[in-house]
């Protein structure tokens, strides 16, 4: 891009010089012009006749090579000169807005590690990451990449995961905590037990998604490709019927100079530059901007159709809720709260139930097992046990009625786990699924940017799968779903949406495969750490965010709305031009503004979606 500067600068230096200075002899200044137009034009004339020969003919290459000749030819050099300046000025502007959207994903890039330290025979040697196996020791200092996932077996630090993510926040691990390969050591010594080979690692499955991304063509992008394939032989007939139908129809061969001057100018404005670069760099924009938010986008044509989200369908635990199940609280009748929930976890002791394990963490002491005595699972009801040498049962409704014991029932909406002490009821725990803290935010912004439908789909009972689709105010809940019941429904709303309307499924990744899969676009969140997600999904979120759905849809929405601008601006100008061109009206100084005039403004318009800000 340096090189290219340096010959834009040279050229226009000997052009205006051959433009302002009337040397007495004209060659000189027409001299002037060759050396100016050869030293920017050199390159072109070149890859003009490597592709004649390659069999691309029909390039932008090929039509400044004869749009500038002809106009040496015709005795026009200043235009000849000007043409092939101000297109390498556009070249110039068009590699700097390229190289500065693969900055913006090359930042991401930066997650790729260089080398891991790993200890032999009592030293630290540095080694290529491919070069490590899974269960060996690896050393991150303060600073370092964390080159491969696995397990702290050692240390104590915080974890800069912005590049993965986008979020600011530094992330605290300890011994037993999994950490991810691309995330950066702030602070203190790490030794890490490696769980996956450098190539399964996530920073090479997230590198591999970003660098294949742009192989996904959008319907914009190929109808642009195809556009150019038939348009620009189109256009080079034209101008050969432009500049001899006219002549010989008129019988006028004296006038074949200036038709020839109004083809050549025809062919400067039919250049497809502006539609060719910007619309791709609009989408490479959206894909870097995209990357940032710490959202990755599996290519064009999923940031396309995310443009035209009709309906959002959610899957609830683990997305819309934490998926994690907690004691949200603890009523007790002559008894303290505290001795109740240790009742409780005591009698849950042996159980390996999600319901039984959040007891078991509220309560967070150790359990002492000499007290319990002869354990009982109560299928489908609870589970009895002898503790402190009373009888204790613990259960949900069913097995109160059955036992004919008088309980108070407990109205709230998730798991209620009621305590009889020797057949007498002290009190319940209540268990339940955390509504995320941005879920609310999520599906109030999605009503806002009028998403026609949003709907919850649910394996979970029916009053807490309507409870949680209230308190968020959705359109439809459909509960107590199996797997092959979520791909039915998905199915079924498929069917509902209009023709352009495309139907987005958010699922955690985890058992959602199927119906990201069937969907228009599947979304799977928390793709960090999650390889079923990042292989499933079109869209991976890398974090537990609702919120970065909107986002996405609106980044969507933007990177078309730019699209369109640069396709009807460049088309407008270049038909108004053509026209004029045609009917004598303009020169190729007008041409030349409408090939790269048009050009660097389409540029300037797609590099705005680089500005993630909007979208934050």
């Amino acid at each position: 891009m340096k090189k290219r500067g340096i010959k834009i600068i040279i050229s226009a230096i000997l052009f205006v010089l051959a433009l302002v200075i009337p040397f007495s002899n004209e060659w000189i200044n027409n001299g002037l012009f060759i050396i100016s137009y050869l030293v920017v034009g050199c390159e072109i004339l070149k890859k003009a006749v490597r592709n004649i020969f390659r069999g691309k003919v029909f390039d932008e290459n090929f039509l400044m090579a004869v749009a500038t000749i002809g106009a040496f030819a015709i005795g026009e050099f200043p235009e000849a000169v000007a043409v092939m300046l101000f297109y390498q000025v556009g070249e110039l502007f068009q590699s700097y807005a390229v190289d500065k959207s693969r900055k913006s994903i090359a930042s991401l890039m930066d997650i790729r590690p260089d080398y891991a330290n790993i200890e032999k025979d009592g030293k630290v040697e540095k080694v290529d990451p491919d070069e490590v196996k899974i269960g060996d020791i690896i050393i991150v200092k303060t600073g370092e990449k964390i080159p491969l996932d696995g397990v702290v077996v050692e240390g104590r630090s915080s974890l800069d995961t912005m590049a993965l993510t986008g979020e600011s926040v530094p992330r605290v691990v300890k011994t037993e905590d999994e950490v991810l390969s691309g995330c950066i050591n702030k602070d203190g010594l790490l030794k890490i037990r490696v769980t996956k080979e450098f190539g399964e690692s996530t920073v090479s499955k997230i590198l591999d998604l970003v660098e294949n991304a742009s192989s996904k063509k959008s319907k914009s992008e190929n109808f642009i490709t195809k556009f150019a394939k038939y348009y620009t032989p189109t256009v080079v007939i034209i101008a050969v019927l432009l500049a001899f139908i006219p002549p010989i129809i008129l019988k006028d061969f004296n006038a074949f100079s200036v038709w020839l001057y109004k083809a050549l100018s025809f062919l400067v404005v039919s250049c497809p530059c502006a539609l060719v670069i910007s619309i791709p760099l609009s989408f490479f924009g959206g894909i870097g901007g995209a990357s940032k938010m710490g959202i990755l986008i599996k290519g064009s044509n999923y940031l396309e159709a995310l443009a035209n989200t009709e309906t959002v369908v959610f899957d609830k635990t683990g997305t819309l809720t934490e998926g994690i199940f907690e004691v949200q609280d603890i009523y007790a009748e002559g008894i303290e709260k505290d001795e109740l929930l240790r009742i409780v976890a005591h009698a849950e002791n042996y159980s390996n139930h999600p319901i039984a394990k959040s007891v078991k963490k509220a309560y967070n002491k150790e359990i002492d097992e000499k007290i319990i005595k002869n354990p009982q699972e109560l299928s489908g009801k609870g589970i009895w046990a002898k503790i402190d040498e009373k009888d204790i049962l613990v259960g949900n409704e069913k097995l109160m009625l059955e036992e004919k014991i008088d309980f108070k029932k407990c109205d709230e909406v998730g798991t209620i786990l009621y305590v009889a002490i020797d057949k007498k009821y002290v009190g319940y725990v209540l268990i339940a699924d955390k509504i995320k803290q941005d879920s609310p935010k999520t599906i109030r912004e999605l009503k806002a940017m009028n998403i026609k439908e949003t709907v919850m789909l649910t394996g979970d009972k029916k009053e807490v799968g309507e409870y949680v689709a209230k308190k968020l105010n959705m359109d439809k809940v459909y509960t107590e779903l199996l797997p092959d019941g979520k791909v039915e429904k998905v199915e079924e709303l498929l069917k509902q949406k209009s023709e352009k309307g495309k139907l987005v499924f958010v699922g955690d990744g985890i058992n959602d495969a199927p119906v990201l899969t069937i969907s228009d676009i599947g979304v799977a969140m928390g793709g960090l750490g999650s390889d079923a997600a990042i292989e499933a999904a079109d869209i991976v979120i890398m974090t537990d965010e609702t919120s970065k759905i909107s986002k996405a849809i609106n980044l969507s929405k933007k990177t078309m709305r730019i699209v369109r601008e640069n396709i009807i601006f460049a088309i407008f100008v270049k038909i108004a031009v053509l026209v004029l061109t045609a009917f004598g009206a303009s020169t190729m100084w007008e041409a030349v503004f409408a090939d790269v005039g048009v050009s660097v403004i389409a540029i300037i318009n797609a590099l705005r979606m680089l500005n993630i800000k909007k979208f934050e």
